[in-house]
């Protein structure tokens, strides 16, 4: 599980790199469903929850950035 305030001190090209990684293995966790072969059923939870917390802190940096413009 992912810190928030470990996200908060990341720059916006590893945010964005963490973003697309949980996406993939969120994308293989779905076919291992598909296929009938999940080993971690708890980790959908847990990659769904970290893909929005992620979100949530790329939207605030640029709502940041909007205001200091």
């Amino acid at each position: 599980m992912l810190k928030a305030e470990e996200l908060r001190n990341l720059s916006q090209i590893d945010l964005n790199e963490k973003l697309n990684n949980l996406s993939e293995e969120l994308a293989k966790l779905l076919y291992q469903k598909r296929m009938g072969k999940v080993d971690k059923p708890h980790l959908f939870k847990q990659i769904k929850k970290d893909i929005a917390r992620i979100k949530t802190i790329i939207r605030e940096k640029q709502l940041q950035q909007n205001r200091q413009k």
